[in-house]
């Protein structure tokens, strides 16, 4: 897969040859909707002999039009949005840096540029995407400013019980812990980065120890509370359980950590950037009364997450909509 990053006004010399057939969105997530647009549009490029090429932005575009107190956080960094367009056999990506400048290019010039120089033969996008100012740069508008020089593809609305998936829908359920829900609208279990670094090493202790993680700022995480996970290391998959929250049975005013115990796992891996993939909720994180009361819980909490792995296990792994 080729990634083409584009800062506007772009140098046209880095433009793919060739015939492309371009899906068009900022995709946070990559939910089931966006996944329908991208699938549209490698039926149509397989179907025309052209590349399957996807058009997205380095950032949101609030970030140019709206002041944020905290930064934006995203379903996908930039990184693993590549790393899914790649598993969706995207042939081309469009990198386009979300500036005040591209801001500013009008909806005709923006086809032009962004649509036709790339070389599309057909766009694709969802029903609700827009490229510029929401009443003249939509799906409805853009078969008049394409001008015959593409093909216009709207993909309809996907529906989860009854709701439009949407990337807004899996913010929701990702702050509410709800893993079943926003595996159902990625396709996949929710997935997070990080570095391995130095923590307390109380749970080494209490004979769970913990990998400490420290997750990138722009990284929306599952809401706090205790969850089955597994976690990648060196490209190997570990089982085990972590908490995101506050380490309150240690006391007040702490800061919110990521803390992970693998099972069968006694290395070192300080500095190791790991993907972490969050499976199943199990429990609200809770204060207790005193260590052994927690070292109780987490034994509980091993064997739920023991359970639930011998039962994926035997299904086959997760299953994919």
């Amino acid at each position: 897969m080729q990634v083409v990053h584009l800062h506007h006004p772009y140098d046209k010399t880095k433009i793919i040859a060739g015939p492309v057939v371009l899906a068009m969105g900022f995709f946070d997530g990559v939910h089931i909707g966006h996944r329908a647009v991208i699938d549209r549009a490698k039926r149509e490029a397989r179907a025309r002999g052209a590349q399957l090429a996807v058009l997205t932005y380095n950032q949101h575009a609030s970030v140019v039009f709206e002041k944020h107190d905290t930064p934006i956080k995203y379903l996908t960094t930039i990184q693993r949005k590549l790393e899914i367009f790649e598993q969706l056999a995207v042939d081309v990506v469009y990198l386009v840096d979300f500036t005040s400048a591209l801001a500013h290019v009008a909806p005709v010039d923006f086809v032009q540029q962004y649509m036709a120089d790339l070389n599309a033969v057909a766009v694709v996008a969802g029903y609700d995407h827009t490229f510029g100012p929401k009443l003249t740069a939509n799906m409805t508008t853009l078969p008049k400013l394409a001008q015959g020089r593409f093909d216009v593809i709207e993909v309809p609305p996907v529906y989860l019980a009854k709701q439009a998936s949407a990337s807004t829908l899996a913010r929701q359920v990702l702050a509410a812990g709800d893993l079943q829900t926003l595996t159902q609208l990625l396709t996949i279990p929710y997935e997070t980065t990080g570095v391995v670094v130095h923590g307390e090493a109380r749970g080494r202790t209490m004979g769970f120890p913990t990998l400490n993680i420290e997750t990138p700022i722009d990284e929306r995480l599952p809401g706090e509370g205790v969850y089955i996970a597994q976690v990648a290391i060196a490209g190997h998959w570990y089982q085990g359980m972590g908490q995101i929250g506050y380490n309150v049975t240690f006391g007040a005013g702490r800061a919110q950590t990521v803390e992970i115990n693998l099972f069968d796992f006694n290395e070192e891996v300080y500095g190791e950037q790991v993907h972490v993939k969050w499976e199943k909720y199990l429990r609200d994180e809770q204060k207790f009364s005193d260590m052994n009361a927690l070292i109780q819980q987490l034994h509980q909490d091993k064997i739920s997450a023991g359970n639930y792995f011998s039962h994926l296990e035997r299904q086959g792994g997760h299953d994919v909509i």
